[in-house]
């Protein structure tokens, strides 16, 4: 007998089973009582399934197609909620229907739960909500019903479901541990805040791959609370769209983040590409981003001005929340082979008082796609805050530079090459790299298009910038300036092996510069 008749078999088999009156592994939610028909309330049919299966030892509750209107559901361990191809679970909007907060899918100290098939779980959310600039009046509902809440479980399995019009955070995940999302396809709201994809929150032993999510708020955002880090995460192979941060680290961030790492996806029309906040004095290490395309937000003149101001393709900051929170660490963090498209800069800031260490960047393209004026530029938030010292709001975010680097000791840039219409950068002259506040410091293969002649504009600046090395550079024909250099803390600035002959000033020092800080080897 061949494979494929063996599977077929099973499978028929397997449905066989389902249609019948749960036999021990099982229970299909018709023969509990669900009808199907987009009426009836099916939550109380569904929910005797899936605690059938579990008194049972467990198994798998099946939902054949059909439509399903129901409230809460509590997963149990062991218990696999399988949603065919065709059924529709539809979100009931009434409180009266949740018992347990405001998630439709619950579960609290259980193991082994699995959530699969083609099915879909329409949620409540359809409507935009405070992101456009039409949406200055709205206030937020008071009672918004999210998809999923898992709270301990440990060996969580969701797969190939797809989730539409989540209200509130679609897959809330907090303190779980060895959880697989994979195949899911999220499609909320794009204009709809708070409705975020998926939220491990100090989580342990995570792996999302091969994800399309659509969001009204961030797609991705590890989050920690006290006392419980977010650590061994990987992300891959997902296609991500977002009106705020596609993939996220912070804000809550009372916690540490360890060894996260995000490789080949795709980011689109998003706010803000990926996005580090640290605001609650944890440390993040070992963090890395590699072989991904970003593309920030399409339609900027559509949303309110707070997005409008605050788009970057990558945006990493430590701040104090409060004038009482700890102050946070970034360390061993890594940005490779990126693809950008977008018409604002990097910005990539520690503090005075907690430098990011150790941070490498290499191969990165950003292509400008229309003109973006920075005057009224600021750090994306990310979240509440109140003003408190060394927040520095706008002091980095208008530097007239695709990307500003600040406040930075260890720093790698190996490879930037940035691509900007002719008529653009006469309008608006900027930089393709700005560094302020960097000790040991590697710059190389940087390279600026067009190269500005007539133009002041360097391709590189350095301000206040220690044990410098500048190298592998060349300047193209027309070039007025490649690196100025300012700054009366200047120290050791290296300029080896670049060839910067076709630039009529290869380095321009300010007055404020240190005389014999910089030299040519």
């Amino acid at each position: 007998m061949t494979d494929l008749k063996k599977s077929a078999i099973s499978l028929v088999f397997m449905l066989t089973l389902a249609a019948t009156a749960c036999p021990a592994r099982i229970c299909n939610v018709t023969s509990t009582g669900a009808k199907g028909d987009n009426r009836t309330n099916d939550g109380p049919a569904i929910q005797a399934a899936i605690d059938t299966c579990a008194a049972s030892g467990g198994g798998m509750a099946y939902v054949p197609a059909g439509d399903y209107r129901c409230g809460a559901l509590r997963l149990r361990g062991g218990v696999s909620l399988f949603l065919e191809a065709g059924a529709t679970l539809w979100v009931s909007p009434d409180k009266d229907d949740y018992a347990d907060g405001n998630r439709f899918l619950y579960a609290e100290d259980q193991d082994n739960i699995t959530i699969e098939g083609r099915g879909t779980i329409h949620g409540t959310g359809r409507d935009d909500l405070m992101r456009k600039r039409t949406d200055k009046t709205e206030q937020r509902p008071g009672f918004r019903v999210g998809i999923l809440r898992f709270i301990r479980c440990r060996n969580v399995s969701i797969k190939d479901i797809t989730v539409r019009y989540s209200d509130s955070w679609t897959f809330d995940l907090e303190f779980c541990e060895n959880v697989l999302i994979t195949g899911v396809s999220i499609l909320n709201n794009y204009y709809r805040v708070n409705a975020d994809g998926i939220d491990p929150v100090s989580c342990r032993n995570v792996h999302i791959s091969n994800c399309h999510i659509v969001a009204g708020d961030d797609c991705i955002v590890f989050k920690t609370r006290e006392g419980a880090p977010c650590e061994d995460a990987v992300v891959t192979n997902c296609t991500l769209e977002s009106v705020a941060t596609a993939i996220k680290i912070g804000t809550e961030s009372a916690s540490d983040f360890r060894n996260i790492h995000v490789s080949n996806c795709v980011i689109r029309n998003s706010t803000v590409g990926i996005g580090m906040y640290i605001k609650d004095g944890a440390t993040a290490e070992r963090i890395s981003f590699t072989n991904c395309t970003i593309e920030t937000i399409r339609q900027p003149e559509l949303v309110n001005s707070g997005i409008a101001n605050s788009i970057y393709p990558i945006f990493v900051d430590i701040e104090k929340r409060h004038k009482d929170s700890r102050v946070g660490r970034v360390s061993d963090l890594t940005f490779a082979n990126l693809n950008i498209v977008s018409d604002n800069g990097l910005l990539v800031q520690g503090m005075s008082k907690s430098r990011i260490e150790n941070l490498v960047i290499s191969n990165i393209n950003l292509r400008v796609n229309r003109e973006f004026d920075y005057s009224a530029r600021k750090k994306h938030v990310g979240g509440r805050t109140s003003e408190t010292l060394d927040r520095r709001r706008t002091l980095y975010a208008r530097k007239p530079s695709y990307m500003t680097l600040a406040n930075i000791k260890g720093l790698t840039v190996d490879g930037l090459r940035v691509f900007i219409p002719e008529a653009i950068f006469a309008r608006y002259e900027r930089c393709a790299l700005s560094l302020h506040e960097v000790d040991e410091v590697t710059v190389s293969g940087i390279y600026r298009s067009p190269a500005g002649a007539g133009s002041a504009m360097p391709v590189v600046m350095m301000e206040n910038c220690r044990s410098a090395f500048l190298k592998a550079c060349f300047a193209l024909p027309g070039t007025d300036v490649f690196l100025a250099v300012d700054g009366p803390d200047t120290a050791n600035i290296s300029l080896v092996g670049n060839d910067l002959s076709r630039a009529k000033v290869a380095v321009e020092p300010s007055a404020r510069v240190p005389q014999g800080q910089i030299t040519h080897r």
